[in-house]
């Protein structure tokens, strides 16, 4: 059976980021965090269906689709930044660090939805209170993993930290597929936890600087299987780049 997350109320969300690194909300703890609906949320799910291969795995692998935006969060604006390559150094991604990734932008549909900057601004109010109101550098990523290969690998990386100070990770999806367990662990010693994120809009919060993460590959167990993710980072003084 797989372990259940450890969530937390989202009043609680600032306090568990602060001792222990990370933070697990459920979808109504989401929702309150944010000051969404159910059904805006549920409007962006549909965009994950159109998204185009990842053409810059290393492995070989053709079990990822993505797209990338860049957004600037500051002081209760939001504005898109002009798209731009995805970029890490080699000390926080062995695998692909080190190499401009130019993905194809989000639809401007998703970026317009009403749900899409109020999740955004939630999350740079977050970032305030871990690190202090300033300016956050935001990138998101629309993910799909795929069983197209009969295994697919959410994080081909391994255990890894973004470069960033804030990271969200949301389940969006997860159909006929089983494994795709969370990992996370203290950077600085043996402390971890295991559970696997099962419930559409669900979500993983992570201080980048106190902890690592990874997730198991997934494996189907129907025809399609796939899981749908939105990676969310938020960095400080600036976007990474080469």
């Amino acid at each position: 059976m797989p372990f259940p997350p450890p969530f937390v109320p989202p009043e609680a969300a600032s306090d568990a980021l602060a001792r222990q690194g990370h933070a697990v909300l459920d979808a109504a703890g989401v929702r309150r965090l944010a000051g969404l609906s159910a059904d805006a949320l549920a409007a962006l799910a549909p965009s994950w269906n159109d998204l185009p291969p990842d053409a810059y795995l290393k492995d070989g692998g053709r079990y990822r689709r993505r797209r990338h935006g860049s957004f600037v969060a500051d002081a209760g604006r939001l504005v898109q930044a002009p798209h731009r390559a995805h970029w890490q150094p080699l000390d926080y991604n062995a695998l692909h660090g080190g190499m401009e990734r130019w993905f194809e932008p989000l639809h401007p549909e998703v970026v317009a939805a009403p749900a899409w900057g109020t999740l955004l601004q939630a999350l740079a109010g977050l970032a305030d209170r871990l690190r202090g109101p300033q300016p956050w550098y935001v990138e998101a990523h629309q993910f799909r993993i795929d069983t197209t290969d009969g295994i697919g690998r959410p994080t081909p990386e391994g255990a890894h930290r973004d470069g960033v100070d804030l990271v969200a990770v949301f389940l969006v999806a997860r159909e006929g597929i089983k494994g795709g367990e969370t990992r996370v662990f203290d950077a600085a010693g043996p402390n971890g936890q295991r559970f696997t994120l099962a419930e559409p809009w669900s979500v993983l919060l992570l201080d980048d600087a106190r902890v690592i993460h990874e997730t198991t590959p997934i494996q189907p167990t129907a025809p399609g299987g796939h899981r749908d993710t939105l990676v969310v980072t938020l960095r400080a003084g600036g976007f990474q780049d080469a």
